[in-house]
């Protein structure tokens, strides 16, 4: 990925340092070559009005309990239907969990999917892989990020990067396996851009996007002499794939690191405070609306971590023991946030013009179990779970697929990993029969052969 950070730094002579150079030789974002818009040319994307269209995905780590926020069972067993009430929404027949007053506002703007499923392991690296890629990573293979795709075969718009993600990568959530945020065997070129910082810090700013300390006023007319000092410092360095990466992409990097387009897109500060307060001054609302921010700045995709661990921290993780967080949280932190964020970012995307041409995508890896378990929480269920879907040609105020009874399996229109990657390739306009450059030079199936989006979110 492309951080803006590093937990290690080497100091060369003159102050200068090798993270840096990684850093900026990986902040390159690649414009679609003529191979690749011939290739899409060919497969049929000829619909303007698909051409430009985004993505903001919000990943809701941990794993929302389906009964106890978008599919909810009031007429199931108490060990089921678990201790929150259903609310009626804004759209007769659609009802939620009382934890989202204000979603259920906008039950217009989005569309839920009751039936999705995977039938892997039931740990959460697995599920972000397929979440996020589409696929179950096998054989050694990382497949790419949706965001990673879409950076690859349209490029960015200008000079703001293709892909984002906000705030930091997923971190440990105990499967200690990639959790599909990279380009994968695209390579890194693709990577997403990482802010890996908060920004609901008062003190939040992005310095690497700034010209950094050694280029001073006094120093930017040097920096052209950047390539000979590390010839001349780090031979090793020199023979690296990052160095050889920096080679083709510094004067990319440095026009990112310098546009004040890029640079006004994170700045929150001119947002009217009633704007940050109305997304919530907390990690995920300040990222969803750091996410509206660098869609209006131009960037294609947008991928927005509600959380980076599920240990010791409050999530949807809801185990009911420590480390893990109690199902009350729902009602007291968890719900309200994602409440929050969600229904402002929905609403603002929409007056300001901007929701026919942005997917909004809310997600988690799975489900949870359908019986609350002896510590009064729920664990990884697979099987079944709820996701939401709005903007970008998505229609609003439906309600795809059903799960049984008790919510514990698909009872009508299930819906896999796959389907919801093909869905998003779908409202952006990308052909599902491309191929991607895979290992070996062999190539790899946008998605696997006979996958096809939910075309009834576009009816």
């Amino acid at each position: 990925m492309f951080r803006l950070d590093s937990d290690r730094s080497v100091e060369f002579c003159d102050g200068l340092r090798r993270r840096d150079f990684l850093h900026a030789g990986a902040l390159s974002f690649l414009g679609l070559g003529l191979g690749d818009m011939l290739s899409l040319k060919a497969a049929g994307v000829t619909d303007p009005a698909k051409a430009d269209r985004n993505c903001i995905m919000l990943f809701l780590v941990g794993g929302p309990s389906q009964l106890d926020t978008w599919d909810m069972k009031p007429n199931a067993p108490s060990e089921v239907r678990g201790p929150y009430s259903p609310i009626k929404t804004n759209v007769p027949g659609i009802e939620i969990s009382e934890n989202f007053p204000r979603m259920a506002k906008h039950a217009d703007k989005f569309s839920l999917i009751r039936s999705c499923y995977h039938s892997a392991a039931a740990v959460h690296d697995t599920g972000h892989q397929m979440m996020q890629t589409g696929r179950l990573f096998q054989g050694g293979i990382e497949y790419p990020h949706i965001g990673c795709v879409l950076s690859k075969l349209k490029g960015p718009k200008g000079d703001v990067p293709a892909h984002v993600l906000l705030p930091r990568p997923i971190g440990n959530t105990g499967g200690n396996m990639p959790h599909g945020q990279t380009a994968g065997f695209l390579g890194k070129t693709f990577d997403p851009f990482v802010l890996n910082a908060d920004p609901s810090d008062p003190n939040f700013k992005v310095p690497d996007l700034l010209p950094p300390d050694y280029l001073e006023p006094f120093r930017v007319d040097r920096r052209k002499n950047w390539r000979e000092m590390i010839d001349a410092s780090v031979s090793k360095f020199e023979t690296s794939q990052d160095a050889r990466l920096l080679d083709s992409t510094f004067h990319s990097a440095y026009t990112l690191m310098s546009s004040t387009k890029a640079r006004a897109a994170f700045e929150l500060n001119q947002e009217p405070e009633s704007v940050r307060q109305k997304y919530g001054y907390n990690r995920f609302g300040q990222s969803c609306l750091l996410a509206r921010r660098m869609i209006e700045a131009g960037v294609r995709f947008v991928t927005v971590n509600m959380f980076e661990t599920v240990f010791d921290e409050i999530t949807w993780d809801i185990h009911g023991s420590k480390p893990f967080s109690p199902i009350s949280c729902y009602r007291d932190l968890v719900g309200p946030m994602f409440d929050m964020a969600y229904s402002s970012l929905l609403e603002d995307l929409s007056q300001r013009g901007l929701l026919d041409d942005t997917m909004v995508v809310s997600l988690g890896e799975f489900g949870r179990t359908p019986k609350i378990n002896p510590a009064g929480g729920r664990d990884h269920w697979p099987q079944c779970w709820t996701i939401t879907m709005a903007g970008g040609g998505v229609k609003g105020g439906q309600v795809i697929g059903a799960s049984d009874d008790i919510a514990a399996a698909p009872k009508d229109r299930p819906v896999s990993p796959g389907e919801v990657a093909a869905t998003i390739y779908h409202s952006l306009g990308i052909p599902l029969e491309l191929e991607l450059p895979g290992a070996q030079g062999r190539p790899i199936p946008l998605v696997e052969r006979g996958i096809q989006p939910v075309h009834e979110l576009f009816t």
